[in-house]
């Protein structure tokens, strides 16, 4: 069958958004309350034309001014009022008045819900397109006394408040839909999320899923699907293994980012990362308690050898993620793209620790072959903001010569813009590298791993090696597949 016939035959099994909410509201068990705050009540709504609702909604609401909501939820210290901490604490707060206000001798078998939603549409000057959080808290078993909880945040791309409010409320449908009937399959769940929702118009840049029924799902490959989905182009998370929203992580703050395949993270990604990070807390335009750094991996490196596969990305972020680093999964292949997105959250210095062998591709006229003005038009996006570039040295294989920036070899039409860069302090030698390890490859570590040779211990930092050992990292899919075939025998 076709790509396009299988699209369609998927599409037309697909239940309608009447249909869903119908199937909701005929279920004589779940019960519970809509606070919807900011665009209006499209998920309600359509509850409520589907029929039948009374038996579903509890109550539905919507404190529109601040004071009012504040008045039911509490003062925000920070005075804003769509951010996840806003979100958490209507989804509490709701959650606790049903159970306070329904008795369960009574109803039994009443399985309770909040769902919550915090936005801000498109602002008449259409410059801010809109965002907001949404949120879903609920019971799978009236005994349940742990809630579940899906936490997700989205940004709107259509040019009209109506149009972004009618998606909101088939998004918000979509959730509880697949809450309740779809939890088991939290992948399955993320996809029908977009059910009647066209991706260009709506974009999902963090989900987390918390509580006893998704106890076995890892936050951080919900944060790939997001990736491998198109629902968004980027997606972080920190050393706890949730998913960070990378708006505020990134919003306003001096960014130093590494890219690297880390597989595994060695002490070269440990040096590059520190004396890199030492000059860069030591520039005159950088606030040292306002600094992120970022371990970036792009899709094309997970699928460097075809396929993504997952539990060589879940081993690469538990390494990262042990040494306390903040992860970002980008779908940013050119160096220019990735500038670009930090751009969007923040006008101050930026900074890209590289090898010698990064800044020669950069230099490589092909990667922008697809670009009307070419790598001009991909340097201006680079080089354009307040970024530089902190250059560690390589070890030339053949002759042993150290490469800086002073001898690296570009193409020679692109030597004078090579120069123009370099001279205008775009480009800074890391020169206090440490030279005893230049001779280390995650490559090589990897395949010593793979193949169960000695000595590549002593290539990664503290406390990796023994991680690698305990959890079997890197080397369970071979040991995997002798099984089955042990198993076949």
């Amino acid at each position: 069958m076709s790509t396009i016939a299988n699209k369609i035959k998927e599409f037309e099994n697909i239940p309608s958004i009447k249909a869903k909410t119908l199937r909701i509201n005929l279920q004589p068990d779940i019960y519970g309350t809509f606070a919807e705050i900011g665009a209006g009540q499209e998920t309600a709504r359509h509850f409520f034309r589907a029929g039948g609702a009374s038996g579903t909604i509890a109550k539905a609401m919507s404190a529109y001014d601040k004071s009012f909501s504040d008045a039911i939820y509490g003062v925000e210290s920070d005075g804003r009022y769509v951010t996840q901490a806003r979100l958490k604490t209507m989804l509490k707060h709701e959650m606790r008045l049903v159970e306070e206000r329904i008795d369960r001798k009574n109803n039994p078998d009443y399985l309770f819900f909040s769902y919550a939603n915090t936005v801000a549409t498109i602002d008449f000057s259409k410059r801010f397109k809109g965002h907001g959080w949404i949120g879903l808290r609920f019971q799978l078993d009236p005994k349940q006394k742990e809630h579940d909880e899906i936490i997700l945040h989205v940004r709107f791309k259509q040019n009209e408040a109506r149009l972004q409010q009618e998606t909101l409320g088939i998004l918000g449908v979509n959730l509880i839909y697949g809450a309740f009937f779809k939890y088991h399959k939290p992948r399955k769940l993320l996809k029908y999320l977009y059910d009647h929702i066209d991706k260009d118009t709506l974009e999902i840049d963090m989900i987390n899923f918390t509580g006893p029924s998704f106890s076995d799902v890892d936050n951080r490959l919900m944060s790939l699907q997001l990736i491998r989905n198109d629902m968004t182009d980027a997606v972080m998370f920190g050393p706890d293994g949730n998913n960070l929203l990378p708006a505020s992580i990134l919003y306003k703050k001096n960014i130093l980012a590494l890219r690297g395949s880390f597989r595994p993270v060695t002490k070269v990604n440990m040096d590059m990362f520190q004396k890199s990070y030492d000059i860069f807390v030591r520039e005159q335009t950088v606030d040292y308690d306002n600094t992120i750094v970022i371990f970036e991996i792009t899709l094309s490196n997970l699928r460097a050898s075809g396929e993504i596969d997952e539990q060589d990305f879940m081993d690469r972020a538990e390494l990262l993620c042990s040494l306390g680093h903040t992860v970002m999964i980008s779908k940013f292949q050119e160096y220019y793209k990735l500038v670009e997105y930090l751009n969007n959250y923040t006008k101050s210095r930026i900074g890209l620790t590289m090898g010698v062998n990064n800044l020669v591709d950069v230099f490589d006229e092909k990667y922008y072959r697809h670009l009307s003005g070419g790598i001009l038009e991909a340097f201006g996006k680079l080089f354009f903001k307040d970024l530089k570039v902190y250059l560690y040295p390589m070890k030339d294989a053949n002759t042993g010569q150290i490469m800086t920036s002073n001898n690296v070899k570009v193409h020679p039409r692109m030597k004078e813009l090579y120069k123009f860069f370099k001279y205008n302090n775009k480009v800074m030698d890391i020169i206090d590298y440490d030279p005893d390890i230049m001779d280390i490859f995650s490559r090589e570590v990897l395949k010593r791993i793979t193949n169960g040779e000695k000595g590549w211990e002593e290539m990664l930092p503290e406390g990796i090696s023994e991680i690698i050992k305990e959890k079997n990292l890197f080397v369970r899919k071979e040991i995997e597949a002798e099984e089955v075939e042990v198993d076949e025998e």
